[in-house]
């Protein structure tokens, strides 16, 4: 019996709501960290390659075998063994015996890895996300900047009996509804350290019209226990054991400073945050990830994060429901570019400021806007 794309689609939000109601009952991040509970690998291996009869095989030795990817070559550093007897990438100290630990700005969590650049872990981390079945979008390492493209996790829809006998013929057709992206952002810290965060965006298609015969994607809030898991998982691509890295999130040290809100002449709104340049940079750069404004580029030595309004339903319309088939390719116009401003004043303090080309305060309704998000998000 043929199955049109419409009861397709009606069969993969019954398996979400199943999903939802299994779901609902991993209160903390130990049901998170289960094993079943992300599957975003959504190919399959591929067969081996036959070598064809009228070639000869090359005999493998070992001038054709890869190095094991935490040998120093071309500059990789060469990994520590801490006193656990963990062979890890970050070094270890009297603070840090793993050489890293995982610090927290209300529910949003980074991991700090002693004694490594951002350039030294960059391979790893494009490693880290292809192995957990994504593809990159964005993989940029002069600025820090990493986000994978939309993917959906498998592991949210139920195994029943129709998909374990006929419905593994067309597994493809089975869908949650929801996809997922996730950025990264790698800082340099002070004290020789690199900051990493990664923080969730999610998107859910919703059946629309009185036929329900079209959808719409629809912003769903970020997960912070998912950001956990894959904090988790990193930590033991850098050589952690899983007890090890759960006990690092559990233990997440505090990292919060207060921020007020200074009015200047003309109504023109700026933060100032009670911490040295270097913990305002990242928390900014956190707290935007918190914010519908995607950061497409920053500087550093400027103290400027160009955001822009992030639209993430525009991004996934042609990968809706018959999206495929009529998606034009027509996008609206770029979303206006902002330029959000970190400075020092003083070794104690910063001021954070949404400013124009010119380096001045932006007194525009929507720059001020960006300035009430981020003193929610500080604070």
């Amino acid at each position: 019996m043929k199955r049109s794309a419409l009861s397709l689609h009606a069969t993969r939000m019954a398996a979400l709501a199943l999903a939802l109601v299994t779901l609902a009952g991993c209160d903390t991040l130990n049901d998170w960290f289960a094993s079943d509970r992300v599957n975003y690998k959504g190919a399959g291996t591929a067969p081996p390659l036959n070598v064809p009869s009228d070639l000869q095989a090359t005999p493998t030795t070992q001038i054709y075998v890869a190095p094991p990817t935490n040998l120093a070559l071309g500059g990789a550093p060469t990994r520590n063994v801490t006193a656990a007897g963990n062979a890890t990438e970050g070094v270890p100290n009297a603070q840090d015996p793993l050489g890293m630990h995982i610090e927290r700005d209300g529910d949003h969590r980074w991991l700090v890895v002693d004694g490594r650049t951002p350039e030294q872990l960059w391979p790893q981390l494009q490693e880290f996300w292809q192995d957990n079945g994504f593809v990159l979008k964005t993989d940029a390492p002069t600025t820090g900047i990493m986000t994978t493209d939309w993917a959906e996790n498998r592991a949210n829809i139920p195994d029943d009996w129709f998909r374990k006998t006929i419905g593994k013929v067309v597994d493809f057709a089975y869908s949650s509804g929801t996809r997922d992206s996730f950025r990264t952002l790698v800082s340099r810290g002070s004290n020789d350290v690199t900051d990493i965060s990664i923080t969730h965006s999610a998107m859910e298609e919703m059946l629309t019209g009185q036929d329900k015969t079209s959808s719409r994607w629809v912003e769903r809030p970020r997960d912070p226990a998912l950001e956990a898991l894959f904090l988790a998982k990193l930590m033991q691509k850098f050589g952690l054991t899983d007890a090890q890295s759960k006990q690092l999130i559990t233990d997440a040290r505090p990292a919060t400073a207060p921020v007020t809100v200074d009015l200047a002449a003309g109504g023109a709104a700026t933060l100032d945050l009670q911490e040295s340049f270097d913990r305002a940079w990242l928390r900014v750069g956190l707290a935007l990830d918190r914010t519908n404004f995607a950061v497409d580029n920053r500087d550093r030595e400027k103290g400027i994060y160009y955001v822009r309004y992030a639209d993430s339903a525009q991004e996934l319309k042609k990968d809706g429901l018959f999206g495929k088939l009529f998606y034009s390719g027509n996008s609206k116009k770029p979303a206006q570019e902002f330029l959000v401003n970190v400075r020092p004043k003083g070794d104690t303090q910063s001021q954070v400021a949404v400013v124009d080309a010119n380096g001045q305060v932006d007194t525009s309704s929507d720059a001020q806007r960006i300035v009430s998000l981020l003193h929610a998000q500080l604070n």
